[in-house]
């Protein structure tokens, strides 16, 4: 059974020139412990995607299922990560992570180790006192995945967490990321504008055409696992490649 189900979902926002149509019926399943990407062009509602499948705004037309429940809202199932990480200036690694737990009323102590557990499982050992001014972009959008990760979510929905960052530090984090999925097996659906990263991430990813959103293809990506970065020069990564950039047109 999928986790997760998106049924003939449109979604529409009222600009300045009237109703704007973003997404138009879209559908697809994702299967638990599976990693989907999501491409397409800058305007085909990726991120408005994400957020009707993170509860965060409700679609216009269509339904999403989680666990074969209609979802209504944000819900403790599933974790969210932002392209800025938005951590609180304030607070240390560590506390940042707790915050969510704190807000449900989980025991001091008991959401101490949690957050400990959950900044070692993101490679972040040894800096749990550090303020987010003195970590890197790669590394605030880790203590961003542990907070994410606080609430043990079933899925989790990044939407271009890695944006922001040099090419290099987008390589590095795409080995995290994996390494954080390997070991936590959790469902993970990422939005990206790098088709390359998508090849290298996911299982299976959805190609958006846009004007509006639709879905123009679905793939799979047989490249064995566990991944490293020679694997885009080989022939099958790039001819995976150009056919998700000749679906998305």
């Amino acid at each position: 059974m999928p986790i997760m189900q998106v049924e003939h979902i449109s979604h529409s926002y009222l600009g300045p020139a009237g109703k704007l149509e973003v997404l138009n019926d879209i559908s697809f399943q994702v299967q638990r412990q599976e990693f989907i990407c999501i491409v397409g062009p800058s305007g085909c509602g990726k991120s408005t995607l994400l957020r009707l499948m993170g509860g965060l705004i409700t679609p216009t037309r269509g339904q999403v299922y989680l666990s074969s429940q209609p979802l209504s809202g944000p819900r403790q199932h599933i974790g969210v990560v932002f392209q800025k990480a938005n951590l609180m200036p304030w607070r240390t690694a560590q506390d940042n992570v707790l915050l969510p737990l704190e807000l449900a009323g989980v025991p001091r102590q008991a959401a101490r180790q949690r957050a400990l557990e959950l900044l070692k499982l993101v490679g972040l050992e040894g800096f749990e006192a550090s303020y987010p001014h003195t970590l890197s972009g790669g590394m605030e959008q880790r203590v961003a995945i542990a907070r994410a990760l606080a609430h043990d979510p079933e899925i989790l929905l990044l939407d271009e967490p890695f944006g922001a960052l040099d090419a290099m530090t987008r390589e590095r984090m795409s080995l995290e990321l994996l390494r954080i999925w390997e070991a936590s097996r959790k469902t993970i659906v990422m939005v990206t504008h790098s088709i390359t990263e998508a090849v290298f991430l996911a299982d299976r990813v959805i190609a958006l055409g846009s004007q509006p959103g639709r879905v123009h293809a679905i793939f799979d990506i047989p490249l064995q696992r566990p991944r490293d970065l020679g694997l885009q020069y080989g022939m099958l990564f790039g001819e995976l490649a150009g056919q998700v950039r000749a679906a998305i047109g």
